[in-house]
């Protein structure tokens, strides 16, 4: 699927190019792709560097950086802090200092700062669900950036109660008036690095906001003050270095705002129908956060929409397939359905309206493929009663004393006894279960018309349109009811409200 994102980037270069040697700042002005630029190095003795996202030029023909040069671009922006970090106010511009063993400075790393309005687009349902966000991804790939859309969309267009807590003034700019790019936003300023976690709980005990934003998650305090914001009902949406989701389950640090990590002894008999040995390692809490965000590129997003079910599958060895969301040049948003995702929970487990794996006990593992085939649900064939969603089973396997009685006796795993092992019964299941209505039903009839109507209203309009919500098999329909009228769509919500949203092309 894909829709239309409108970007409009915002960087008040001239500010920047200000602080710079004249001879470099005539250079820079003049460059026709200044718009790309991401860093300008200054280093005493060498050359001046500029830096586009993913290449590195030495501009050869000015003259080698001075300490004059130095001083004077010092002069020129707000004090550095503990972190070595400065910037200009009222600009989103980041100079960073680097210091010989005397303290003095020999060198700057000066990054360009943009407000990037319509970046969040393509991410813009999980932002509003009110779910806490983790986005993560290695420097300068435009987390930031993203946070600082993020209070612009959810304290203007949602007018909820946002505080940012900025440490170093990256996401607000220098100065004490934030800069407009957080929109409505409040900004609490970070006095220092290792006061961040301080901030974080001062703002939700003392301010009563509905959502909290904080850059860099990086110490045990801060995941623990982060935890302690989520505890308390706000929305928390928040970044951390860090290149997937496997790496911060690994990091000892961070790994608790995945719920924490704890090695577990098993029984034989469990480890036995686990099919792993009896050491094993299990999530010890609930997430901090519900959602996480993979920046892989910076437009393209690996997304988990459930944390908790994520981690466990990786835990136990599972592969995990995040929906991919890319942004491409010409604006438009795709989006890659994962193949398929695992509901595997510590909890008492629900059955997924989405994705569905079946233990068959009893029942042909064909007449399972056959009904799933035919019906083209979302669903699978469990190897292991561990990972299942259900145990299909048939009436005389289940007796009082029988092998899958006393294995399932004190585990939380729903039985469903069909009454014959055969494709007709199985069908029937899925059906009941993916809420599929027969083809001349009025559900069926009703959801065709209704996304029908939408599309010819969104093309009249120009602006995007809800329909009811529906289970995964009529949302699917509507999808493909959607494409015959070159419109674009794309499912938001969650379940039981989960529905399909209709968009103009642009």
């Amino acid at each position: 699927m894909m829709m239309n994102c409108i970007v409009d980037i915002v960087d008040d270069l001239p500010g920047l190019l200000a602080i710079l040697p004249r001879v470099l700042s005539e250079y820079l002005d003049q460059l026709p792709e200044k718009a790309s630029l991401s860093e300008i190095v200054l280093d005493l003795g060498y050359k001046p560097e500029i830096r586009y996202d993913k290449q590195v030029h030495k501009i050869q023909h000015l003259p080698e950086i001075t300490q004059k040069d130095i001083t004077m671009a010092v002069q020129k922006v707000g004090a550095f802090n503990s972190d070595n970090r400065a910037g200009i106010e009222r600009t989103l511009h980041r100079i960073s200092a680097i210091r010989n063993r005397n303290g003095k400075i020999i060198g700057l790393t000066c990054r360009v700062g943009r407000a990037v309005v319509g970046t969040i687009e393509i991410i813009r349902d999980i932002i509003e669900s009110g779910k806490n966000i983790l986005f993560l991804g290695p420097p300068g790939i435009g987390k930031t950036t993203k946070l600082r859309e993020t209070a612009r969309v959810l304290s203007d267009d949602f007018h909820k109660r946002v505080i940012v807590v900025d440490t170093s003034n990256e996401i607000a700019g220098d100065g004490d008036i934030p800069h407009p790019g957080i929109g409505l936003a409040r900004r609490m300023q970070v006095p220092s690095p290792n006061k961040q976690h301080a901030v974080m709980s001062e703002a939700v005990e003392n301010h009563a906001p509905e959502v909290i934003i904080v850059d860099e998650i990086g110490t045990e305090e801060e995941a623990s003050a982060a935890r302690t914001i989520a505890e308390r009902g706000v929305q928390l949406v928040a970044t951390a270095h860090g290149h997937n989701l496997e790496n911060l389950i690994k990091n000892p640090t961070l790994s608790d705002l995945l719920g924490g990590i704890q090695s577990v002894i098993l029984g034989d008999e469990e480890a036995k129908y686990r099919g792993t040995q009896k050491t094993v390692l299990e999530r010890r809490s609930l997430p901090t956060f519900e959602a996480l965000i993979e920046i892989r590129e910076r437009d393209v997003f690996a997304i988990y929409h459930d944390v908790k079910s994520s981690v466990d599958a990786l835990l136990r060895g599972f592969e995990v397939n995040p929906e991919i969301r890319k942004r491409s040049d010409e604006n438009k948003s795709e989006l890659e359905t994962p193949i398929k995702e695992f509901s595997i929970s510590m909890e008492t487990p629900s059955l997924s309206t989405e994705v569905l794996s079946i233990f068959p006990y009893g029942i042909s593992v064909d007449t399972v493929y056959k009904a799933i085939h035919a019906l083209r649900v979302s669903a699978y064939v469990s190897q292991t009663l561990s990972e299942a969603d259900i145990v299909l089973t048939v009436r005389s396997k289940l007796r009082s004393k029988s092998k899958i009685a006393q294995i399932l006796q004190g585990r939380y795993i729903p039985v469903h006894v069909l009454k014959r092992n055969s494709t007709s019964h199985m069908v029937k299941f899925l059906r009941n279960h993916f809420q599929i209505p027969d083809m001349d039903s009025e559900q069926y009839e009703e959801s065709i018309l209704e996304i029908q109507k939408i599309c010819q209203r969104v093309k009249e309009e120009g602006r995007f349109l809800d329909a009811s919500p529906r289970g995964a098999y009529l949302r699917r329909i509507q999808h493909q009811e959607t494409e015959k009228f070159s419109l674009n769509s794309m499912s938001v919500g969650e379940e039981p409200n989960r529905r399909v949203r209709v968009y103009p092309k642009q």
